[in-house]
């Protein structure tokens, strides 16, 4: 069949290896760059632990390997050391992305006990003061405790913290704090903007001579300590000329299943208008991966348009990011406006020319922090451009 749902030159993917079961919404923070959707306020609906069940063991047969618990809060959920548990029975590696708010010792020892792999802690920042304010919460020192528990547990530490304008001028202390607590990762991963992030745009996109400085900041603790903190530092998209393989490409790898059951190729894709996104309530993940429309339709490289249809590099990257394309240019098949081919690059560089001045356009309004009634106002079409 050669049509939108079966692009004729994409050949049948493998299985959805990573599975990241977003089990709520609801979260004790408030970060202003949350990659939950800015509607999240209208997907109050959760799915029950035997769907969550069913979910795990239908993508498992298909080939899943790798299992993320998120949010939201995963600990929140009053199951999750029975689906952690399920999960590990059926042979997944499994991973759990937090705050941290919520995991005592006893309830570190029950995830244990349920066969959790890997934990994932999330701090805003190094600073109680900046960390606190960024998430709206009082938080930092729980963290410190919560990355002990970690450590006691015997889970590898592995620390996240999300990089911005805000912050970006304090990586060596995050990078000391990392190193203080016996983290074996930290990921700083610069704000890619999606949701939230994109809502707080002027805000938070730092300006070139931050990014440089700490690029040079991180390359030389790597090179004074070497194996001892595996630093891994993402760049945002805005400052590339060349846009990632998003996902590692739309539905060849990722399968992201929301609170409330919808299946989605990556966890910002709801955003897109026009599409159907199936339900694991209704449809079984075999079928949704392998014949609805949402996840076929970007596939391959047949949806191209120009400049990507011609271009060279197409099966680098499989056209990009579908979310950023139509954030900027209105059009989700349209090129990545990363790219510097991208007849919307343009926008791009607007951006980026703002964020180098020492005070950019942020002012025209303030942080929006994360939080039921902004989103409703969020999801009610509140301009966010």
């Amino acid at each position: 069949m050669n049509d939108a749902r079966h692009p004729s030159d994409a050949p049948r993917p493998g299985p959805p290896l990573w599975l990241l079961a977003e089990l709520t919404y609801r979260c004790p923070l408030h970060c202003v760059f949350c990659y939950n959707p800015v509607d999240f306020a209208r997907h109050d609906q959760e799915l029950d632990t035997d769907t969550w069940i069913r979910v795990l063991e239908q993508a498992r047969e298909l080939g899943s390997v790798q299992c993320g618990f998120s949010g939201g809060e995963p600990l929140l959920r009053d199951d999750l050391e029975i689906l952690v548990a399920r999960a590990h029975e059926l042979g997944y590696y499994t991973n759990l992305l937090t705050s941290g708010v919520g995991l005592t010792q006893t309830r570190a020892k029950a995830l244990r006990d349920a066969g959790l792999d890997h934990v994932q802690l999330s701090f805003q920042d190094s600073t109680r003061e900046l960390n606190d304010f960024l998430s709206h919460t009082r938080t930092f020192d729980l963290k410190q405790r919560v990355a002990r528990i970690i450590k006691d547990q015997g889970w590898p530490m592995v620390l996240n913290c999300v990089v911005h304008r805000l912050n970006i001028d304090y990586v060596d202390k995050l990078l000391e704090m990392a190193l203080e607590l016996g983290a074996e990762y930290l990921e700083m991963a610069n704000t890619q903007f999606y949701s939230w992030a994109e809502v707080n745009r002027p805000h938070l996109l730092p300006s070139r001579e931050q990014l440089e400085r700490a690029e040079a900041v991180t390359n030389a603790f790597r090179e004074r300590h070497g194996d001892r903190l595996r630093v891994f530092f993402v760049v945002p998209d805005y400052y590339e000329q060349r846009p990632k393989k998003c996902m590692n490409g739309w539905g060849n790898v990722f399968l992201t299943v929301a609170p409330d059951g919808a299946a989605l190729p990556c966890h910002t894709a709801r955003m897109l208008p026009g599409f159907e996104f199936p339900s694991v309530t209704d449809t079984p993940v075999r079928e949704i991966w392998y014949e609805s429309d949402a996840f076929n339709r970007f596939r391959g490289t047949g949806w191209m348009k120009e400049p990507c249809r011609s271009c060279d590099e197409k099966e680098i990257d499989l056209g990009g990011c579908r979310c950023q394309a139509f954030m900027i240019s209105g059009d989700a098949a349209a090129a990545d406006p990363v790219c510097s081919k991208s007849p919307d690059r343009g926008r791009i560089d607007e951006f980026v020319a703002q964020a180098q001045t020492a005070e950019p356009a942020a002012a025209e309004r303030p942080l929006v922090f994360r939080d039921p009634k902004n989103s409703r106002a969020l999801g009610a079409g509140w301009e966010t451009s």
